[in-house]
């Protein structure tokens, strides 16, 4: 039986430092071309009248309000690296409008290293003023029910290091991967939607290229596949062109239907 509809929203395509770089004069970080201007990576999740962020970026105050977002029910993350987890402090205020804590999701090491980031979140201690009020749930192996839709996560390889990405019915989003281990392309059959990373074009030893995920998206053959987590060395109108009709690159702001979700 066929899920609700999810709407995915781009909040963030760029990179560690976004795009326009700080004190960079190159073409695209000073690009006339708004989908050049690229926060750090992340995604909302919508159905059924439910939000889940995928990564608190230093940019979600800026990308909430850009959104419109007013309630949020979970978050997931990645990894604990600074661009996908300094804006949790920046969900306070969705504590004040909804009653109770936000559930956030992460594997043992990224939920050790928030709470040693966020120490002031999770001691413990008496508050003289407002903190996040989260509930800090473990992710294992298996997949996650959030409101009906099955998250599951999707282990890749962000160099040495082991981090997640995750599959929502036929969409799936992974950012930061430098190598997708042969057990976790198996979880990425038959997808309408995948995200990958694209860092740029000359190799990174962390991050995928452009050839490398033409490459994946060749071989799992979704049906849409949208590059992320992008660096200055493309500029949007440019390197889309040069990209198969089936592969596009993501920019901010963009919105996406998947529908019949499981």
């Amino acid at each position: 039986m066929a899920g609700p509809a999810i709407k995915i929203i781009v909040l963030g395509s760029g990179t560690s430092v976004g795009v326009p770089t700080i004190g960079c004069h190159c073409g695209v970080c000073t690009s006339a071309d708004p989908r050049d201007v690229r926060l750090r990576p992340s995604i909302l999740v919508s159905y059924g009248g439910h939000n889940i962020l995928i990564d608190a970026t230093p940019d979600f105050r800026a990308q909430a309000l850009r959104t419109g977002m007013d309630h949020l029910d979970a978050i997931l993350f990645t990894h604990a690296h600074a661009d996908h987890i300094l804006g949790l402090d920046d969900v306070r205020p969705f504590n004040f409008h909804q009653s109770g804590s936000i559930p956030i999701y992460a594997a043992p090491e990224t939920m050790a290293s928030l709470q040693r980031v966020f120490a002031y979140v999770f001691d413990g201690g008496v508050k003289e003023t407002h903190v996040p009020r989260l509930d800090a749930r473990l992710i294992g192996g298996a997949p996650l029910d959030l409101f009906g839709v099955e998250f599951a996560p999707v282990p890749v390889l962000h160099g040495n290091q082991t981090i997640l990405g995750f599959r929502f019915g036929p969409a799936a989003y992974l950012t930061d991967h430098s190598d997708i281990p042969e057990s976790s392309m198996e979880q990425l059959r038959g997808l309408d939607v995948l995200f990958l990373d694209a860092l740029r074009y000359k190799p990174h030893p962390t991050h995928s290229t452009v050839e490398r995920s033409i490459r994946t998206v060749e071989r799992l053959a979704p049906r849409r596949a949208f590059f992320t987590h992008i660096g200055h060395d493309l500029g949007h109108e440019r390197a889309e062109s040069l990209l198969p009709p089936h592969i596009r690159l993501a920019y901010d702001g963009m919105e996406l239907l998947v529908e019949g979700a499981n």
